[in-house]
């Protein structure tokens, strides 16, 4: 019987254990922190980059495939506060609505031909205002109607 007593007492872990544990895992935390948030900065500007290919790319296709010219035009002239979408109609194709911690630049409207081809080439460049943050992100649209989306300024 004493073997079967001693063994129980083993199993299990101690308070001494168990609060050293979480304060290894506090310190972990607290170093990670910072880091977290950069890549959250970072991974909102690549999200925000992604709704405008995303976009170029849909009105490119609607242009094709309808047969006709679309417009993309920035809400209020301003592509910070979003996007709309239309046809030569005036036909309200998509809406997308902009965001409040990023900084976007890009020109007074992108148009696409019935051809799928773009008017005039255009570059929205997409930026954090946390000035602790210098991410930015690129999306060039050159003639063909093709997007690239990229890393860094705009040039």
């Amino acid at each position: 019987m004493g073997a079967i007593r001693s063994r129980r007492r083993l199993a299990g872990f101690t308070v001494a254990e168990m609060l050293v544990v979480v304060a290894i895992m506090g310190i972990l935390a607290a170093i990670a922190t910072p880091y977290m948030g950069d890549m959250i900065r970072r991974q909102r500007i690549k999200t925000a980059a992604f709704d405008v290919f995303s976009s170029l790319a849909f009105a490119r296709s609607e242009a094709i495939k309808r047969n006709i010219s679309v417009t993309i035009t920035p809400t209020g002239g301003n592509w910070n506060e979003g996007w709309q979408i239309t046809d030569s109609n005036n036909t309200l194709l998509r809406q997308q609505s902009g965001w409040e911690t990023l900084s976007a630049v890009g020109p007074g409207s992108v148009v696409f031909a019935s051809s799928g081809r773009a008017t005039a080439q255009a570059s929205i460049s997409l930026s954090s205002t946390d000035v602790e943050a210098s991410s930015h992100r690129c999306v060039k649209l050159d003639l063909s109607g093709r997007a690239v989306s990229k890393e860094g300024p705009c040039s």
